[in-house]
């Protein structure tokens, strides 16, 4: 019988994800981690996952299946890679996904690495994406059967060695239909809300966060619009974000937004509309499933960010570095370095990287 550690965050989804697996004749085994900084641990939102009363519900569901359940206190290493790299990102004026780094730091890495150390043969979670494990050639990732939830953007970090050993049963299911699984089965947890935003910054204010736990994140300096005038002061390049309207304390005759970053000179760019589109974008720390490495030219479509859609794009290696270079067949708004781009071929996750740069 092989055994499964399903990493239980206390709620619907991760609760079903276990009763499935069990019902399929797996030995579960339910597992929470531990990952509250020490600061204001007390005021976490408890909609965000990984609160305290979650470990209380996830181990209320365990002993309902009946299945052994233990905590991995896993806060140092995600203090480490998710909080500070957080912290570093927006010190360089970019705008970080913590939640992809934890999936390929925490939860696929480090708590798949306390799985197998148990003798467990899998971790499985309740993200909705769909694994195809492939005996003799690369294991896959594809989007899942509802497309409203499907959550593979934030997934394509996956080795081929992570994939072979997790498990994903909500791929095939919507929400309904696991809501409903989890009331059948008398799980309090049957209505609970799905987890919001980032889950260690308690009131979902990330500017709030870096400035109570974080010093010397950056300091005042001028706004310019894209010819060089200066147009006013800003507070610290980490509070803006790519496509930003509101907060900038400009008054001019048209709307202006945040349309790029001058580090060296600690300068705010500014402009309308039209200057926040870009024909492409450069991508890094690139990662791929579906192939070995890009070779050659690949027609895709790219998602620049979680909340938007994938469009057709066309994706070009480059041999004198570790980046690759993205065209996009209309413009895209509000290319975002920090963020993360996912190429798909249909339902397939083909890789991505971390957005570099844009480029008109």
């Amino acid at each position: 019988m092989k055994k499964v550690l399903v990493a239980m965050s206390g709620g619907v989804d991760s609760s079903v994800t276990a009763a499935l697996l069990k019902e399929k004749g797996y030995e579960i085994i339910g597992g929470t981690m531990k990952i509250f900084p020490d600061y204001e641990q007390q005021n976490y939102d408890e909609r965000s996952c990984c609160s305290l009363s979650d470990i209380h519900d996830a181990k209320s569901v365990a002993s309902k299946l009946d299945i052994p359940h233990y905590t991995f206190n896993l806060k140092d290493i995600f203090q480490k890679k998710v909080i500070d790299n957080f912290v570093e990102e927006y010190s360089k004026a970019r705008t970080p996904n913590p939640c992809i780094v934890c999936n390929k730091e925490i939860k696929f890495k480090a708590l798949l690495k306390k799985a197998l150390e148990i003798g467990a043969d899998f971790i499985a979670t309740g993200h909705y994406a769909k694994i195809q494990h492939n005996r003799d050639e690369r294991n896959l990732l594809f989007k899942a059967e509802d497309k409203n939830k499907d959550q593979s953007y934030m997934l394509y970090g996956f080795t081929q060695y992570q994939l072979e050993h997790t498990l994903m049963p909500l791929g095939q299911y919507n929400k309904d239909k696991v809501r409903s699984i989890a009331n059948e089965l008398g799980f309090e947890v049957h209505n609970k809300e799905d987890s919001q935003e980032i889950c260690f910054v308690p009131d979902n204010n990330y500017v709030r966060f870096l400035e109570d736990n974080y010093f010397n994140l950056g300091k005042a300096g001028p706004i310019l619009d894209t010819d060089g005038n200066k147009l006013g002061e800003h507070e610290g390049l980490y509070k803006y974000t790519i496509g930003q309207r509101r907060g900038l304390g400009i008054s001019l005759n048209h709307p202006v937004y945040v349309v790029g970053f001058d580090k060296e000179n600690n300068a705010l760019i500014v402009g309308k509309n039209e200057e926040v589109f870009s024909k492409g974008l450069w991508a890094e720390n690139l990662n791929w499933i579906s192939i070995q490495n890009l070779e050659t030219d690949m027609n895709v479509e790219a998602q620049i960010r979680y909340n938007s859609f994938p469009v057709k794009a066309k994706i070009y290696p480059n041999k004198e570095d570790e980046m690759i270079k993205v065209v996009f067949e209309e413009k895209q708004r509000a290319i975002t370095p920090g963020q993360s781009v996912v190429f798909y071929q249909d339902d397939l996750v083909v890789g991505g990287g971390v957005i570099n740069s844009s480029f008109k």
